[in-house]
């Protein structure tokens, strides 16, 4: 077999395979995007149950619940049709599909206004709200290969459940919830993200269904193509697109800051005598910033520097590194001799200052010893019952104790439980961390 006609029999089989007249339905597809289109009667009470649902979702970060609701009502109907109107030049199917859509999206925001306005759930930390108030360019190509998906499983003869799929993936419905959300909290960052993130799938479900329908070749209703209205289209496709590229560039500066944070941490976990048990990032404002609360002894300067050092190769400058030494014990010894001295030469007025002094300071040091924690006793202790202890460092801050322990070799986990478990029963805490070294 020579080379040509391999290649011709290669072309023959993937024309064949990549053929979609055999499977495709025009006519079909056609009559299910014009009876699918309409909102009215039990449709409408069908989206307006939906969008509550959805709501109930977004406000206690349910993404179950979210997902039902969607799959009870897709919205993909309208805009799918407007698509088909533009690309088969039919401009009653445009105007009845925008008034349908317009009709949808009032449905869903006096909806879910109205639930965000009467219930009394709160949710501290609501992260399926925020995830609809920053759409990226990543939500455009949910939005268009999710059209195509859409359209195709529409065309094809015999039907799956591709449809659901798509309705999930490209996710109109919460955006319209988050809308709701903030119109009754008066929150129009939020509402205006969302409804950036609304605008940004109906456009390019859209866009999806016109391309889809010319390489489908469905018929034409006029023979004359609306180049104009074409072209206004696509300053809309740019207008909306060029937004989105600027928040991509956002969430992606975002998540390389945050990993570029967590391999740091992990890598600088112990410096010297002193532990980051815990970190936190904030990318609010720029420069961003990392956090870092320390235990252990306080940090020397010349580990603090080397901590710095490390950053920078990171990437993390110093100005952005917050260190918060809450749980870190700083010894300082005081030179007795030259206080009686000082104290001997004084005046009466300066030793009445000084006694005053001393009384604070007396009364600072009963606070301290009232902190202060039987570290040689629990070291004891410690290496009594597990002999692979090497030595260990106790401190504690507002919240908690916190036992750094070297040991070799290494404490296993129910080891570590076991010892968390006695020194809070030890200490009489409620609140005990135990470091494994």
């Amino acid at each position: 077999m020579n080379y040509s006609h391999f290649k011709e029999r290669a072309k023959h089989y993937l024309r064949k395979q990549l053929s979609l007249t055999h499977y495709i339905d025009v006519e079909k597809a056609e009559e299910n995007i014009r009876k699918n289109i309409p909102f009215q009667g039990p449709n409408i009470y069908i989206l307006f149950v939906a969008i509550v649902i959805a709501s109930v979702g977004l406000n206690v970060n349910s993404i179950p619940v979210i997902i039902g609701a969607m799959l009870i009502s897709p919205l993909m109907s309208p805009i799918i049709g407007f698509g088909m109107g533009l690309g088969t030049n039919d401009t009653h199917l445009l105007s009845r599909s925008l008034r349908h859509l317009g009709i949808m999206f009032v449905v869903s925001l006096i909806a879910s206004t109205l639930y965000f306005l009467v219930t009394p759930l709160e949710t501290e930390s609501p992260t399926e709200l925020l995830a609809r108030t920053k759409p990226s360019v990543y939500d455009v190509l949910i939005a268009f290969f999710g059209g195509i998906a859409g359209i195709l499983e529409l065309s094809r003869k015999e039907k799956g459940t591709v449809m659901s799929g798509v309705a999930i993936a490209t996710a109109l419905m919460p955006p319209l919830c988050t809308v709701g959300y903030g119109i009754a909290n008066l929150n129009w960052q939020y509402a205006g993200g969302a409804l950036y993130l609304f605008f940004i799938n109906c456009v390019f479900i859209a866009l999806a269904t016109f391309l889809a329908v010319k390489y489908l070749h469905f018929p034409l209703k006029a023979e004359n193509t609306s180049y104009k209205s074409q072209i206004s289209y696509g300053i809309l496709i740019l207008v909306v697109l060029i937004p989105s590229f600027f928040s991509a560039y956002s969430i992606v500066g975002e998540n390389r800051f945050a990993n570029t944070a967590r391999h740091f941490v992990k890598e600088n976990k112990s410096i010297g005598s002193t532990y980051i048990y815990d970190y936190s990032t904030d990318v609010k404002s720029k420069p961003y910033t990392l956090t870092l609360r320390l235990a252990g002894e306080s940090l020397s300067n010349d580990h603090r520097a080397q901590l710095y050092a490390n950053a920078e190769k990171h990437g993390i400058s110093p100005t952005q590194i917050h260190i918060l030494e809450d749980a870190t014990i700083e010894v300082r010894r005081l030179n007795e001799t030259e206080i009686m001295r000082d104290w001997l030469a004084t005046s009466e007025q300066q030793l009445k200052q000084r006694d005053d002094s001393i009384r604070v300071l007396n009364a600072q040091i009963d606070g301290f010893k009232a902190l202060q924690l039987p570290v040689e006793q629990i070291t004891s202790e410690v290496q009594a019952q597990w002999p692979q202890v090497e030595s260990v460092t106790l401190a504690r801050n507002d919240e908690q104790i916190v036992l750094l322990v070297h040991a070799k070799p290494a404490l296993k986990e129910d080891d570590q439980q076991r010892i968390t478990h006695w020194l809070a029963v030890r200490l009489k805490a409620d609140n005990v961390l135990v470091v494994a070294l």
